[in-house]
């Protein structure tokens, strides 16, 4: 008997330690592409200094990316649930290179599939891509998405997803849950949902959190505290965008301007902190 127990004992062991290989190998790290560039960009990892950021790049968890503050700036990335992922939309017209001007002109606009995670920079904008990874569970496909908006706005077009998965976006003061939304955040929480719906918990200066679920057509300000109508002006502005289509926002609030090169503002891969370099 006590040998059958052993024997079982074993089993099990052995069963638990392939599961968890399985599981290990499913799991994969994603990337972020840069499909589209205009005006000047750039990117540090981890506490590393900063190098110009250029279409075609593929950006990994643990980077900081940073568009400059030239009025109609902006940086467009398509998320992958693999490092080698391709991206299979194609590029309407835009230049093969990035740095200034890469995408702007006519017809230059990058195309996404409905079945891509797209990220738009806007200018002045400090973004830190702190996670992107995805697991094969064989019924469906669990991904934990993760960004820090440190500065400035994004726009976002996320397809939908599993129940299990996660998509967050990190504020300075409070975190957004995306699922299956095209929307507009900026990091003093002002939110803007065109389509699917976002969890919003902000923390205010007294300390007290407030959670707000903004749903399709409805913008947020967590300054006055009310959500609102998306008037048809944003509604068509938001769907060009969202069409990869060139358009020129102007960011409304006070503006943080970009962090000199002397200083580098990273964020841990682990920790998810920031500080100087």
């Amino acid at each position: 008997m006590k040998n059958i127990r052993l024997a079982l004992r074993s089993l099990v062991v052995c069963g638990l330690a392939l599961t968890l290989a399985s599981v290990a190998q499913a799991q994969t790290q994603g990337a972020a592409k840069v499909v589209q560039i205009k005006g000047s960009a750039r990117y540090a990892i981890g506490g590393g200094s900063w190098e110009p950021l250029k279409q075609g790049m593929t950006v990994k968890p643990g980077t900081v990316i940073q568009t400059g503050v030239e009025n109609g700036s902006y940086v467009d990335l398509v998320l992958t649930e693999s490092e080698n992922a391709p991206v299979p939309a194609a590029f309407i017209g835009a230049p093969k290179s990035g740095g200034a001007g890469a995408g702007s002109g006519k017809g230059g606009g990058y195309k996404p599939t409905a079945e891509q995670n797209v990220i738009r920079l806007y200018a002045n904008t400090l973004l830190g891509v702190d996670k992107l990874s995805s697991v094969q569970t064989g019924a469906e496909l669990v991904t934990d998405t993760q960004l820090d908006l440190k500065a400035g706005k994004i726009f976002g077009s996320v397809k939908k997803m599993s129940a299990a998965s996660k998509y967050e976006v990190k504020l300075p003061n409070g975190v957004a849950g995306i699922r299956g939304t095209t929307f507009e955040i900026s990091t003093s929480g002002v939110l803007t949902v065109l389509d699917g719906q976002v969890v919003l918990a902000i923390t205010g200066k007294d300390g007290t959190v407030t959670t707000k679920v903004i749903s399709a057509g409805q913008s947020f300000d967590p300054g006055v505290d009310i959500i609102s109508t998306i008037p048809q002006s944003e509604i068509v502005r938001m769907e060009t965008t969202a069409n990869g289509t060139q358009v020129t926002v102007t960011d409304g609030g006070a503006a943080v301007q970009v962090t000199p090169d002397t200083t580098v503002q990273f964020v841990s891969p682990t920790s998810g902190r920031t500080g100087p370099n």
